[in-house]
């Protein structure tokens, strides 16, 4: 229903006339779409200014409350983190993921370097270097953390650190039983942020055919506002979308022992919530 009412919106063409009677109400200032933002996690930090104000400003007694309390209120977003960073596996007393990941990835990268540098001197051996050097220095980033630190507070990632290797390793696993219900719901999260967006550039799309480049109804810069939001700024779970960045050969994934292998096939164990990280030994 929704999508037959923006569609009959969009082939509006006499906005103009009714602008009088719309104005100063204005999409930025739907509380639902707010809400939803914030339950699901869209950084504050992030938020493209509305005409040099906060957001909330355009809010007024309750509705202000009301948004308040959702962005001091646990998000989504936090949610999961706190649910990867459990992630059986991870332990360095135990499988140590992490730990085995790194080695695997410094022997295979060591063994593609002396297959590239075998090859007789050509232009094709020079760019095959250069493609090596950069997805060297991509896998290498992962076992930085000072560097995710970084990236973290500038918002190019979202996740912490611990979470990060809990979707890594539930992404490298997740053909195992144990894993398949947990990468099942990392695509649905996912898909939530494929229809946000897809929302809001239609919604960029309406407003541009509508209006062109005139000053929104509600006094907002219109298209050149909307279409700022059409990007990983908004993007909650940017990270999970980024986790194909760093495939790598099977052969590279650690091999599970049968101790960790039984325990990830026993069916009471299924809920991921079951272990925390202290005591899934």
């Amino acid at each position: 229903q929704n999508k037959t009412q923006l569609e009959v919106i969009k082939k509006y063409v006499e906005i103009k006339c009714q602008k009088d009677y719309l104005s100063p109400a204005s999409g930025f200032q739907s509380l639902q779409f707010r809400l939803l933002e914030n339950k699901i996690g869209v950084p504050q930090s992030l938020r493209v200014p509305y005409n040099r104000r906060h957001y909330r400003d355009n809010f007024k007694g309750e509705d202000y409350e009301l948004l308040l309390k959702s962005e001091q209120e646990p998000t989504l977003l936090q949610l999961v983190e706190a649910w990867l960073e459990r992630t059986p596996g991870l332990e360095a007393e135990g499988f140590d993921f992490w730990g085995q990941f790194e080695v695997n990835i410094l022997k295979g990268l060591e063994e593609e370097f002396a297959i590239v540098q075998a090859k007789p001197e050509s232009e094709e051996k020079e760019d095959l270097l250069s493609e090596f050097q950069k997805q060297k220095d991509i896998l290498l980033s992962l076992f930085d953390e000072k560097r995710h630190e970084h990236l973290l507070s500038k918002g190019e990632r979202r996740l912490s650190y611990k979470a990060l290797k809990g979707a890594l390793m539930i992404y490298f696993y997740r053909e195992e039983p144990r894993f398949q219900v947990p990468f099942q719901l990392l695509t649905s999260l996912m898909d939530i942020d494929v229809l946000m967006t897809k929302w809001r550039y239609n919604h960029v799309c309406m407003v541009h055919r509508m209006i062109g480049s005139k000053a929104g109804t509600g006094g907002s810069s219109g298209y050149q506002y909307l279409r700022s939001t059409v990007s990983d700024r908004y993007k909650v779970f940017v990270d999970l979308f980024n986790l194909s960045t760093f495939l790598v050969p099977r052969h590279w994934i650690p091999k599970m022992n049968p101790t960790i292998h039984k325990f990830l096939y026993t069916a009471e164990y299924c809920d991921s919530s079951y272990f925390s990280s202290d005591d899934s030994d």
